[in-house]
């Protein structure tokens, strides 16, 4: 049911006039005609009898018309609550997060945010498989590298992030350190898998050594825990042990070479989701990475 043609018969019946109605509406006769025609077809009744000095409602016609008018006042309604919400830091947010930074960096973050902005609704998924923002009920989301699919709109985050190689002081006491990347060959190297993919390849500038080991997760916050239990050594976003290595619960090895890149970035379908409260987030979120970097 198209609302141009219920809008046709909400200003025929108030104006007695298709010709009025059509003036009104910026339309044609004929266009106005159509629509009526159409409405007629779609219901299978008789809504408007017409002559040529005169229009009229059928008995039919007058009972549906209270209902067309219900509909485009919910349709207006709606219209003005969207752009009310498009105005303000209000609403439903629904956001994925990988897990490991979700759960032991971003969760505490998006309480502060949470508390600033108390109209926001939040719906959260922690999970290292990647939403499909056009299918999940997801509008936004946190990944780390930039989206293989260009029709997303993603904004940086922390650009300048990178992996490091990392384990912890009981594994490195019992093993001892890796002095080059080919040295991890000779360790026991924990590694993540997303979908059906294991990443035992470790990037170091042009170079990528084969790693291996004798545990591999689909969840990164479980590789993070094998290391800090003295299991072996890990490959993380630096934001996801940074906390760690602060606290010496982990040791960054390898520090003379250079790593893979893992900026992290805000990915969203379209331009039309960045609500106030996506960009408010993006800004927050940016400036709680800058300062966590000082």
């Amino acid at each position: 049911m198209r609302t141009d043609d219920l809008n046709v018969l909400v200003y025929a019946a108030e104006h007695g006039s298709l010709s009025a109605a059509a003036r009104e509406l910026a339309i044609t006769p004929a266009v106005a005609s159509v629509a009526i025609k159409r409405l007629e077809d779609a219901l299978g009744t008789r809504l408007l009898v017409r002559s040529t000095r005169s229009l009229r409602l059928t008995p039919a016609g007058a009972h549906y018309l209270v209902h067309a008018k219900t509909a485009l006042r919910a349709l207006a309604e709606g219209e003005k609550e969207l752009h009310r919400e498009r105005q303000e830091i209000a609403g439903e947010l629904s956001l994925s997060m990988p897990s490991d930074l979700g759960r032991n960096v971003l969760l505490g973050w998006l309480d502060r945010f949470m508390a600033r902005h108390p109209q926001l609704r939040l719906r959260l998924r922690v999970s290292d498989r990647v939403s499909d923002l056009f299918r999940q009920p997801v509008e936004i989301a946190l990944r780390y590298g930039v989206p293989e699919d260009s029709s997303l709109v993603a904004l940086p985050l922390k650009s300048d992030n990178h992996r490091v190689v990392c384990a912890a002081p009981s594994y490195i006491a019992q093993h001892g350190e890796p002095a080059t990347p080919e040295a991890l060959c000779q360790h026991n190297c924990l590694c993540f898998n997303l979908g059906e993919r294991v990443h035992n390849q470790w990037q170091f500038g042009s170079e990528r050594i084969s790693v291996q080991g004798n545990r591999v997760s689909d969840d990164a916050e479980c590789v993070r825990r094998w290391a800090l239990a003295g299991e072996g050594i890990a490959y993380k976003s630096r934001l996801d042990v940074q906390a760690d290595l602060d606290a010496g619960r982990l040791v960054a090895l390898l520090a003379s070479f250079s790593t893979e890149p893992a900026p992290l970035y805000l990915v969203c379908p379209h331009r039309l989701s960045l609500t106030p409260a996506v960009v408010a987030l993006k800004d927050f979120l940016i400036e709680r990475l800058q300062e966590d970097a000082k």
